[in-house]
């Protein structure tokens, strides 16, 4: 169901309990909510979370199934997509982490996994292009963010949008959409100068 959707960083840091709860819904506002499947909008993102809201998702519910350094949950978000926590170390270090995975598609869960570790190896502290947008996406609050609607052209239609301020008021643009002035301006300051090439 998921094959053509990228696996994915959407959040930079170390998400807490109420940021993590806020990541796993964040595509709420979409339009006609109850009407389709969302897997293909939610299968593949993942986020760092801390050790307590790992540990609080592995009470909560029974799992549906565990293994050594992952567990998935036995309520699924949408039709084959369920949550995924990890227990990874990486470089030395104990980390945790929340994964859609597509568990129809088999080994997603490892493939997630391998994705994980492969980014959090990168040896220089880098954020691409795209993870600036999910960031900004993933961060921004409700009121500030949504989907383009009836307003729009057809084809743009269902594509997230964000508030930004533009000489002097605020316009409703794609978040594609955004300049590299207007992505600065929405990204914490520690974020803003990182370079975009892990190579760099």
């Amino acid at each position: 169901m998921n094959a053509t959707s990228p696996i994915r960083k959407i959040y930079q840091g170390i998400a807490d309990r109420r940021q993590m709860f806020r990541l796993f819904d964040r595509h709420a506002q979409r339009p006609n909510r109850f009407a389709n499947d969302a897997g293909a909008l939610y299968g593949n993102e993942w986020f760092e979370l801390d050790q307590s809201g790992h540990d609080y998702m592995l009470e909560i519910l029974p799992p549906l199934w565990m293994r050594p350094d992952m567990f998935a949950l036995s309520e699924f978000l949408t039709g084959s997509v369920t949550s995924v926590f990890f227990r990874l170390s990486i470089d030395g270090r104990v980390r945790y982490f929340h994964g859609y995975c597509d568990l129809c598609d088999k080994g997603s869960a490892e493939r997630m996994r391998a994705a994980i570790v492969e980014r959090e190896s990168w040896p220089v502290k880098a954020i691409t292009h795209e993870e600036r947008l999910e960031h900004i996406w993933s961060s921004t609050h409700d009121d500030y963010r949504g989907y383009a609607g009836e307003d729009w052209l057809p084809e743009l239609r269902g594509k997230p949008t964000v508030l930004v301020y533009v000489r002097g008021r605020t316009v409703l643009k794609l978040l594609e959409d955004l300049s590299d002035e207007e992505i600065a301006a929405k990204l914490p300051v520690h974020l803003r100068h990182l370079p975009t090439d892990v190579a760099a």
